[in-house]
């Protein structure tokens, strides 16, 4: 029988997580993720494979707490705008917070590493996909009630918003302006 693991997994794998989002890809050491879970070396290789086991193993965890959360808002039972609102805000809350965020791990991934690693490619895709899916039904739901517009296709719609919140996302990181962020917001839930 073998010996028993003597750490918690999902809390070395969520510092992994943070590590990486942090640091990005090519700046995080196989030190430095020894370090943030306090494992050593060959432990921590034991457990999660090589650094880009490791990565890959982030990015789904991301998928599973802070993607979980996403699509959660947009599903919340009340006005769509309001989900889309709450959505857009909570990004913007997280991205200005004190000390700063690190923004978004998926976007950083996609600019990073998903151009020549199609692994990290598919993870970063299933992340986009499920938010898509989550803002397309909030606005299909949205156009069946006549909260939302039927001026525009939902798939039209759907793209607006996506690339207004991964706007966000990245504008956040260089423009710390809540209140301009706020106003993009507020001009594209206009729009629907």
């Amino acid at each position: 029988m073998g010996r028993p693991r003597k750490f918690d997994e999902t809390h070395a794998l969520t510092a992994v997580m943070h590590t990486f989002w942090r640091r990005g890809y090519e700046a995080t050491s196989t030190r430095d993720l020894a370090e943030s879970t306090g494992m050593g070396l060959s432990s921590l290789s034991n457990a999660f494979g090589d650094k880009r086991q490791m990565y890959l193993r982030a990015l789904r965890r991301y998928f599973e707490t802070n993607t979980a959360v996403q699509t959660e808002l947009l599903a919340q039972p009340e006005p769509v705008k309001d989900r889309l609102r709450n959505l857009m805000v909570q990004a913007i809350d997280l991205d200005l917070a004190d000390p700063p965020s690190p923004g978004c791990l998926i976007i950083n991934a996609s600019i990073e590493m998903a151009g020549t690693d199609p692994e990290v490619a598919q993870e970063v895709r299933r992340h986009f996909t499920t938010v898509e899916r989550a803002v397309r039904a909030a606005l299909d739901e949205g156009q069946r009630s006549g909260e939302i517009s039927r001026d525009q296709s939902a798939a039209a719609l759907t793209h607006h918003v996506l690339s207004s919140y991964y706007g966000l996302r990245v504008l956040g990181r260089v423009q710390p302006d809540r209140a301009a962020l706020l106003d993009v917001v507020e001009t594209m839930l206009a729009k629907l």
